[in-house]
């Protein structure tokens, strides 16, 4: 009977490590052998030091470090959203990193995008949109436009400078990128409620809502990982990467575009990818009675 049981736990094993290797390559992706599947780094560095935009998390804390390590494990193994997510950056970052750099921003701030909508122009459950999950009365706030043919949401560029204004409102509202951080997912107006009921100044020492609490610490997680990959397991092909969108021209738009799919037409392409490269475009149409100038990017 123990031959047999010894036999079957055996042959397990070897099942379960097979299934590790196919599950572990899938067209260069994820892990990169059952070794690392089942050895990346799927804790914090206790002796390590970990920041956001340079403010360094008191690992001194047990309570803090196991919040970040909740964080860094969750990103870590096998997790197919954090694939998709080093995919895009690919796209999104080096936009990103200049614009922020230009706008003296943290290029920590960048993987607020990246919790935010996972580097989609997605709509929430709550009505935030775009990249960086504008409500629309935040958007406006920002110089969004935002009605029923044009939301600059999802328009890459306008609404990445309206988050620069937005984080550094915040940063010199509140007295740290950490607090900052906490308030973008929050609001201002929660944070200084509960700094005010629980005597505390300090992100480390407040007690807020779940969802919040993790918010800095999924930042600093996704830093650590999506800066060193390899590191915890993930390793993708240059060619498994998603290219930025940079192949097209301009053409400027100042009155109205009876259907858009004419407009797409006469320059070359079509609506779908009309779309694709300009997002902000929501309706079969443009009014535009006031004869604004609208930059259409048009694919080469």
């Amino acid at each position: 009977m123990n031959n047999k049981y010894f036999k079957f736990a055996a042959l397990s094993v070897v099942l379960f490590a097979l299934l590790v290797v196919v599950s572990s390559y899938k067209g260069g992706i994820l892990m990169e052998s059952a070794a690392d599947a089942i050895n990346a780094n799927l804790h914090v560095d206790k002796n390590g030091k970990y920041d956001l935009a340079g403010e360094e998390v008191p690992m001194n804390n047990f309570d803090a470090v196991e919040r970040l390590d909740r964080e860094i494990v969750g990103n870590t193994y096998l997790h197919g959203s954090t694939i998709l997510n080093l995919k895009l950056a690919a796209r999104y970052f080096p936009y990103f990193e200049k614009t922020l750099a230009e706008n003296n921003v943290p290029d920590d701030m960048k993987y607020l995008a990246v919790i935010e909508s996972n580097l989609r122009n997605v709509i929430s459950p709550a009505g935030a949109k775009g990249l960086w999950q504008f409500m629309e009365a935040t958007g406006k706030a920002y110089d969004l436009e935002i009605n029923k043919e044009v939301d600059e949401r999802y328009h890459v560029e306008k609404s990445t400078l309206a988050f620069c204004r937005h984080i550094k409102d915040l940063k010199n509202a509140l007295g740290s990128w950490t607090l900052a951080s906490a308030a973008y997912n929050a609001g201002q107006g929660r944070i200084n409620t509960e700094q005010k009921n629980q005597r505390a100044n300090n992100f480390y020492e407040l007690s807020l809502v779940d969802e919040t609490s993790r918010y800095p610490f999924r930042i600093i997680a996704l830093k650590e990982i999506m800066k060193d990959p390899k590191k915890y397991g993930f390793s993708l092909d240059e060619d498994n990467l998603y290219a930025p969108i940079n192949n097209y021209s301009i053409v400027e738009v100042n009155g109205k575009v009876d259907n858009w799919g004419d407009f797409a037409i006469k320059y070359g392409t079509n609506y779908r990818m009309l779309k694709v490269y300009n997002p902000w475009i929501i309706n079969h149409f443009l009014t535009n009675p006031t004869g604004k100038t609208y930059q259409v990017k048009i694919p080469k």
